[in-house]
């Protein structure tokens, strides 16, 4: 264990900051955690504990759990030091205050265009000029269509994305799709992928400066349990 990472646990100041995400990536990282040696105090498990900040324990690192899609502005403004992300975010936001080591290789999934299905067999994407879209990825649709020459007006929305064709809100959506089973259920049908998705170990440049010995063997432990997967 390195000199930084004895430093007494009560000291905040020092404290090395992990944000984890709330949601579904999470129970696929945490055996992870697991094998590179990071254990989280008992209550982080405890669904009824309101806690959002744990110990765990290495002295001088702590847990921080919050919406998978702010990791990623938790880690690029200082607020934590690393962080597991979804490469899905990381593409949205592209802070350029983030290095992105280590692919996880869990939590896939893939950012798609979807659209009714009875639109498919008449539809061909080859031939649009314009695209009214449904997302949570507004900056990602817009790079995606601007590359294709597709004018794209996206309409943010948080969830419940499969709702807005059949309401009126717009003919197609740009969603995370997993096994296609929401989308099949609402009577949607994947179209095109955008990008393959994983969850990513994220770190914060200035951060990893300010204190290489601690994250670096962080990131070590990290990798060498990804590679041990």
């Amino acid at each position: 264990m390195t000199a930084q990472m004895r430093r007494k646990a009560g000291d905040k100041t020092d404290s090395i900051i992990l944000a984890l995400p709330k949601g579904r990536i999470l129970p696929e990282v945490m055996p992870l955690l697991t094998r590179a040696g990071i254990r989280v105090e008992p209550d982080f498990d405890n669904d009824r504990s309101r806690k959002l900040r744990f110990q765990t324990n290495i002295a001088d690192l702590t847990v921080v759990r919050v919406r998978s899609f702010d990791v990623a502005t938790f880690v690029a403004f200082g607020a934590a030091h690393l962080g597991v992300a979804g490469s899905d975010v990381l593409m949205e936001f592209d802070y350029p205050e983030l290095y992105a080591p280590i692919d996880l290789g869990v939590g896939r999934c893939r950012i798609a265009v979807a659209e009714p299905r009875e639109l498919v067999a008449s539809d061909d994407p080859s031939r649009w000029s314009h695209v009214r879209v449904a997302t949570k990825y507004p900056e990602t649709a817009r790079r995606y269509f601007a590359a294709r020459g597709v004018q794209a007006e996206c309409i943010a929305l948080s969830g419940a994305m499969e709702l807005a064709p059949q309401l009126g809100l717009c003919t197609r959506i740009v969603d995370l799709v997993q096994t296609g089973a929401t989308l099949k259920a609402n009577g949607l049908a994947e179209i095109e992928t955008i990008a393959e998705v994983s969850a990513r170990l994220v770190v914060n440049r200035t951060a990893l400066k300010l204190h290489p010995e601690a994250i670096g063997e962080l990131v070590t432990r990290i990798q060498e349990a990804v590679d041990a997967a």
